[in-house]
């Protein structure tokens, strides 16, 4: 597949890896690098646009830090001139309507501005839609965010990326400049096979949304890391679990007409049949294209998948579709192994008396007691839907807290009869009973 699109779409220089949690890593490499370098696994491409999941994840480490609340205007932190009523939420998931780019013409002249100048030229840039109107990618937007995390943590974007994300992760080969293993990157003639290399490029006050370089292997394994961040950062060093699924929850669809694709807090979302969704982020640059994403969910889905796609043309449009294909492919063909069912502990006493069916807005459920923990399902539900989870809560045996699943955050409190057997509960405030019953509490089969 690798060699295919590297032959139609023309690409001077194309690097693949897949990693797994379970397989080795996988690597590819296809053509030449342009240059006296040989094209291998440390070869760096530049991801363009890949760098803004670093500084999303950069400004949620904020957050969860106590440094800043997502829903905090930018000037409450920054010294702004204008715009500085922006969220932080919305300037991450592209619905501030902040015009695309910086002032002027930066890809006429190919020069960015510093810090200094990108923040007084905001006075020239403008709202384009209404704050939440719509998706409008920002690479303006994106810039003001890794501004604000340098302030905030005293250093440089760049520093500061170095020190809390790449090191960390042991990413070695990812970095704000080219380095001696840079790949050249290309223009590919559209009616000869000539290819006209693109000039270098640093972007300045713009490197938070598309400065980096870094290898195919890097890239898989921040792919897989944002699909599954407890398998390479156990012990939330980089990013607690919880906090990638609030980065991967869709907060705006790209297309209001074909919902193929959504955006999160910073990262794009694919979903696919089955419950599958990739998540990741393409990048573009003069010369370079790349695609980078995690795969979550559906049979087979291997922990920690994640595919890179690193391309050394800026037009190869079918580079874009590879990892979601490679993805697809490496479940297909070698689908993770299937774990054996093993016994385990029942319930606990006082929750015996939970389990079975029960009917609640004239709709029947099942309640199981499963690997620890209480749970919920429609009964006719498919097989792939996750089920609620509760947990206890503090404040009594009887009440419950929605962890997972359908009616996350509600409350599920059990009422006994004198004789202590669970006879009626009520979730979300619902009431479910052993029989089905109307509103006003009839039974009809009684």
């Amino acid at each position: 597949m690798v060699r295919q699109v590297q032959a139609q779409a023309r690409v001077p220089a194309l690097a693949v890896a897949l990693h797994r949690a379970d397989r080795p890593l996988w690597t590819c490499e296809v053509g030449g690098t342009g240059n006296d370098t040989v094209l291998g696994p440390q070869s760096r491409f530049r991801i363009g646009s890949v760098t803004k999941t670093f500084t999303a994840v950069l400004v949620l480490q904020c957050r969860d830090d106590g440094l800043l609340d997502l829903d905090d205007p930018l000037g409450r932190h920054l010294d702004l001139p204008a715009h500085g009523e922006l969220t932080v939420r919305r300037l991450l998931s592209h619905t501030a309507g902040l015009q695309r780019e910086p002032y002027g013409d930066v890809w006429d002249t190919l020069r960015a501005p510093q810090v200094d100048e990108l923040i007084a030229d905001l006075v020239r840039a403008e709202r384009v839609l209404p704050t939440g109107r719509r998706y409008h990618y920002s690479n303006l937007g994106m810039a003001l965010l890794g501004r604000l995390v340098g302030a905030l943590r005293g250093g440089t974007w760049a520093e500061v990326l170095a020190e809390r994300v790449l090191t960390p992760l042991g990413l070695a080969d990812t970095s704000v400049d080219p380095g001696p293993q840079a790949v050249t990157g290309f223009l590919v003639d559209a009616y000869s096979d000539e290819a006209h290399p693109e000039p270098p490029t640093d972007f300045g006050a713009v490197g938070p949304a598309g400065q980096l370089w870094s290898t195919a292997t890097d890239m898989a394994r921040w792919a897989a890391f944002l699909a599954d961040p407890g398998a390479l950062d156990p012990t939330g060093a980089v990013l607690a679990p919880a906090t990638l699924d609030e980065m991967r929850w869709p907060v705006t669809i790209t297309d209001e007409t074909v919902w193929k694709a959504g955006f999160g807090l910073g990262l794009i979302l694919v979903p696919y049949p089955d419950r599958v969704v990739h998540v990741g982020h393409d990048g573009a640059m003069p010369g370079f294209l790349a695609g980078v994403y995690g795969r979550r969910g559906g049979d087979g889905t291997a922990g920690a998948t994640g595919c890179a796609v690193l391309a050394s043309s800026g037009t190869a449009a079918q580079v874009l579709d590879l990892p979601h294909r490679l993805l697809a492919a490496a479940v297909e063909h070698d689908p993770a192994e299937i774990p054996p069912w093993r016994p385990g502990t029942g319930a606990p006493g006082p929750l015996r008396g939970v389990l079975g069916r029960w009917w609640g807005e004239g709709f029947e459920y099942v309640f199981s007691w499963h690997e620890g923990t209480l749970r919920a399902r429609g009964a006719d539900d498919p097989v792939g839907r996750p089920p609620a989870v509760f947990a206890p809560t503090p404040q009594s045996p009887d009440v419950f807290r929605t962890v997972a699943g359908r009616e996350v955050g509600e409350l599920l409190r059990l009422t006994r009869d004198a004789d202590g057997t669970v006879v009626t509960m009520h979730w979300a405030t619902y009431r479910f009973t052993r029989r089905q019953e109307t509103f006003d509490r009839y039974d009809f089969r009684a």
